[in-house]
């Protein structure tokens, strides 16, 4: 009797470890905005599901220190790994690490510049960048008449989605409805707020002349707004915009500071980073890219955005 029930129970243990998944998880920033909202999705997600433990990380935005957990991760023996990638260029050797040791690998957010060449088991989730910035230089073009001077305020420029959103705007002025438009300016901003900031009051005290931002993320964008106040401008002189629809973003539009951002499913690419990376794990087929839609927001469709990031 006595086996028999230590036979049942080791039975139970095997089938629970069977279905029990790690997944780990490699954030470049946590102190970031948007992704926190990605990371929190992809957590809530992951308890929604039986048997399945993240272990994320923060990687500081340290490339070294990012390949140095997903080392860690496959030394731990965990069943696939997530990684929101610091420098999308270093994602090669990244994939070469995850391949070399046959563990699945799931890029989110940040297009990896071997998104081409990925090896087997490995796959993308996020949203096409060129679309963000193209709903977004649209809309300040459809505001300003076609005609003005912009400056346009770039993230980190290691950064694949920094650099995409970029031409996607050159790309839009270029057009014969918004040829109108010039950019006066372009520097990066490193996706933050502060030094937003900080770049619009260099640009205010050396006398130059724009009435549009066009901001890579929001959080840029709020910082054009806070030195344009501080430096006491009309905001109604001004066309701001930004991408990801974070609450700060939209309550910024609510208050009519923000005219235009465009809505990053956070939650949306965590959930679908997370399935993909499980599904690799069990043997199963999934995409090798894997686009969530970008969606305009202005004042007007506000209210539909304003409990989704």
């Amino acid at each position: 009797m006595k086996k028999f029930i230590l036979g049942a129970a080791m039975s139970v243990l095997l089938s629970t470890a069977a279905h029990a998944e790690t997944v780990g998880v490699s954030m470049a920033l946590f102190d970031d905005n948007f992704l926190t909202v990605l990371r929190n999705g992809m957590q809530d997600y992951a308890k929604t599901l039986d048997g399945v433990t993240l272990q994320v990380e923060d990687a500081q935005n340290d490339v070294a220190k990012q390949q140095s957990q997903i080392q860690n991760f496959i030394a731990a023996g965990v069943d696939a790994i997530i990684v929101n990638p610091v420098d999308t260029d270093a994602t090669v050797a990244m994939s070469k690490i995850a391949a070399d040791a046959g563990i699945p690998l799931v890029y989110v957010n940040r297009e990896p510049v071997n998104v081409n060449e990925l090896p087997e088991k490995q796959s993308f989730v996020a949203s096409e960048e060129i679309v963000a910035g193209t709903l977004e230089a649209k809309e300040v073009c459809r505001l300003l008449g076609g005609k003005g001077k912009a400056v346009v305020m770039m993230g980190e420029l290691s950064n694949q989605g920094a650099r995409m959103r970029t031409k996607a705007v050159h790309d839009v002025v270029a057009t014969d409805e918004c040829k109108g438009i010039e950019i006066v300016e372009e520097q990066t901003a490193n996706w933050q707020r502060t030094q937003g900031a900080d770049l619009v009051t260099n640009w205010l005290s050396s006398g130059l002349e724009f009435n549009a931002v066009i901001a890579n993320n929001d959080e840029m964008a709020i910082g054009a707004v806070q030195a344009l106040k501080a430096a006491g401008k009309d905001m109604k002189e001004y066309v701001i915009a930004g991408v990801d629809a974070t609450q700060d973003a939209l309550a910024a539009m609510e208050a009519g500071d923000l005219d235009v951002t465009v809505f990053q499913n956070a939650a949306g690419q965590g959930k679908g980073a997370l399935d993909a990376a499980l599904k690799i794990a069990k043997g199963e087929a999934v995409e090798k890219k894997d686009y969530i839609p970008f969606e305009l927001v202005t004042p007007e469709n506000l209210k539909d955005y304003q409990s989704k990031n």
